[in-house]
Order: structure tokens, then sequence, then C-alpha cells
């Protein structure tokens, strides 16, 4: 369980990392707002996933 929390975090720090100098660089709302739902399904993943393995 704990190596599963520790690879989520890895991987929303990773996709952050990965987009976010993007957005800060071109300066599109647009593009902010897709990344930011995407950011929003990754960690509804995360949850799911995380809680899956309670079960």
């Amino acid at each position: 369980m704990a190596l599963k929390i520790f690879a989520g975090i890895v991987a929303v720090a990773l996709f952050l990392a990965y987009l976010l100098p993007l957005v800060l660089k071109l300066k599109e709302v647009s593009l902010g707002v897709v990344i930011l739902i995407a950011l929003v399904m990754v960690l509804v993943d995360l949850r799911q996933s995380l809680r899956a393995a309670d079960e």
C-alpha cells in the first residue's frame, strides 16, 4: 500500500513537472484549463485505485 501511495505521488509530481512549465511559458488559459482537468482526472484515478486496494 505504501508503494502505491509513493508511486502515485511521484506520478502526480512528474505530471506537473512536465506540463506546468509549458503552461507558464505559453501563457495560454485554455491549455491551463485542459491540464487542470487532466490533473483532476489523474487525482480521481489515483484515489479510486488506492480505495480499490483496501477492499
